[in-house]
């Protein structure tokens, strides 16, 4: 029997191999599924950028694993096809790991997906390993292919993770910085920022719309004003647009804002038209913080924000879907305030900005390169990574490092949203170029 299920193993012959990552199209507004292999040695790690296979670099140099492309089947089934060759993968690369990205949505929302294993000589299958319980991952290791006792075997694995293949790489050891090495000057971190004091709300100026009322018990009226995600307490000042996105990538609407304390449900009973929303996020003390969308049955749905900072003061994002009330999941220890705003009042990405932890800025220039540097956490490690949203809800990560460090990426042309993921204190500034970069679709 050939196929198996999450964990089980299956012993092969070590003939040539084709690798198919297998699913259903969904349509165009589907996301975009892409396979990916990793050479990894016995650390664990792969060698160098080279031992990555994918879209931009579909063929390793020296042991017979190629990227072969995407081929479409009856019922809107579609295969991206790898072909690996046991017989030529070098000696000291212990593993062949095959992995595959999401664009644009989660592995939740891609149908009947599925690693299938066959001989390139007769076409016989090999091993098959459906996943059955993915759900916000965006990157996900399928299988492996590895040695045991002078022969090959394969493994179904189906690990996800949230933050794409370039965090999933590197976890492998892989960086793609071209500044890897380059050294840096001691700068101090910003610390994070007090839960606010509360602000009374301004009057609202004539004309406007009346604010929003939430009837919920020990939540206090809803806030207008823009906050300044770094420098203290909000500024009580009337809504205004900060950037130059489209109307249509969101709506516009008087800020809300909710307390509480531990995890809770929200229901804001908010429907609002189609588009992201902006939510800043205050969490007092230790602890890991995660806030997604829910659906109508009340399960996890889309990431928002989560970050294991302390005292943590950041901003997400949600792309809602204009038709069921908005329901959001609060999960953390501690005491916690969260704000939805109109995405128009997020900061505009137009020259050198900085910050501490989470993020959202607006992009709406053109196609260009961008530098990075990331501060860490108290002992210079930690996470960073950005990914570019566009209208509709789908995204691509453009840069990812793990610790601190320097790097070099590049941005599409807007307009986007630049979600930023980090643990620390980090910094980015346009460069003149861009274009071509290392997670670039070529």
């Amino acid at each position: 029997m050939t196929q198996i299920i999450k964990g089980g193993n299956l012993p092969l012959s070590g003939e040539s191999m084709r690798v198919a990552v297998v699913r259903r199209s969904g349509g165009a507004e589907a996301p975009k599924v892409d396979a990916a292999a990793l050479l990894v040695d016995a650390d664990g790690k792969v060698r160098d950028r080279g031992d990555l296979v994918f879209y931009n670099q579909p063929e390793h140099a020296g042991s017979g694993v190629r990227l072969l492309g995407e081929a479409q089947g009856e019922g809107g089934v579609v295969a991206d096809w790898l072909e690996i060759d046991p017989g030529r993968i070098e000696a000291s690369v212990e593993r062949v790991v095959v992995a595959a990205s999401c664009d644009g949505g989660t592995f939740g929302e891609v149908e009947d997906l599925y690693v299938r294993a066959v001989s390139a000589a007769t076409g016989a299958q090999l091993a098959l390993y459906a996943v059955e319980d993915a759900t916000t991952e965006t990157a996900i290791l399928l299988g492996e292919f590895y040695r045991r006792n002078g022969g090959w075997k394969f493994r179904a694995v189906g690990q996800g993770y949230d933050s794409g293949l370039p965090a999933l790489a590197t976890d492998f050891g892989f960086s793609a910085s071209d500044d890897e090495d380059e050294p840096m000057t001691e700068a101090p971190a910003a610390p994070p920022a007090p839960l606010p004091a509360p602000v009374p709300a301004p009057a609202p100026p004539q004309g406007a719309p009346a604010p929003l009322v939430v009837e919920k018990t020990g939540v206090p009226a809803p806030y207008s004003g823009v906050p300044a995600p770094y420098s203290g307490a909000p500024q009580p000042a009337a809504l205004g647009r900060l950037n130059a996105l489209p109307a249509e990538f969101g709506p516009e609407f008087p800020c809300v804002e909710y307390q509480g304390e531990g995890k809770e449900d929200i229901e804001t009973g908010l429907t609002l038209p189609r588009g992201f929303i902006a939510v800043d996020v205050v969490k007092k003390g230790v602890g890991y913080l995660d806030i997604v969308t829910l659906t109508v049955r009340k399960r996890r749905w889309r990431q928002v924000v989560r970050s294991g900072m302390d005292d943590l003061r950041g901003v997400g994002v949600l792309h809602h879907d204009g038709q069921s009330p908005l329901r959001l999941r609060v999960d953390t220890r501690g005491r916690w305030m969260i704000r939805l705003r109109p995405v128009s009042t997020l900061r505009a990405f137009d020259g050198p900005v900085e910050g501490y932890g989470p993020d959202v800025l607006a992009y709406t220039g053109d196609e260009t390169g961008v530098r990075f540097r990331f501060e860490g956490d108290e002992d210079k490690k930690g996470y960073f990574g950005v990914a570019a949203h566009r209208k509709g809800g789908h995204w691509e990560y453009r840069f990812s490092r793990r610790d601190r460090g320097r790097g070099k990426g590049d941005l599409p042309r807007g307009p986007r949203l630049l979600v930023v993921e980090a643990d620390g204190a980090w910094s980015m500034e346009p460069r003149p170029g861009g274009g071509g970069g290392f997670w670039s679709r070529s």
